[in-house]
């Protein structure tokens, strides 16, 4: 997946993540902080993994297993193959 290091998108996303974990670790130092808001904090970051994990998908298949078959692929059946990922995700 040497192709990765390259993708910004890719490296914001975990940037973005590993801001989300930080602010996470002192939210839970707080004794004032809730359960709710702490609650949240996860909810947000597993929703950042997923969208990570959509994203890592898409690029293995563009790059790896589609990577020579560019005049074969139905680009509307790719978008409906990964929308069903996205679901079970």
């Amino acid at each position: 997946m040497s192709h990765l290091n390259q993708n910004k998108k890719i490296l914001n996303r975990i940037r973005r993540i590993q801001g989300q974990t930080n602010s996470l670790e002192q939210n839970l130092l707080k004794p004032e902080n809730s359960c709710i808001e702490v609650l949240q904090q996860v909810a947000a970051i597993k929703g950042a993994i997923n969208g990570l994990m959509n994203e890592l998908i898409e690029q293995h298949l563009r790059e790896h297993v589609l990577a020579n078959q560019h005049e074969h692929v139905n680009e509307d059946e790719l978008q409906e193959f990964l929308k069903l990922i996205k679901r079970y995700l």
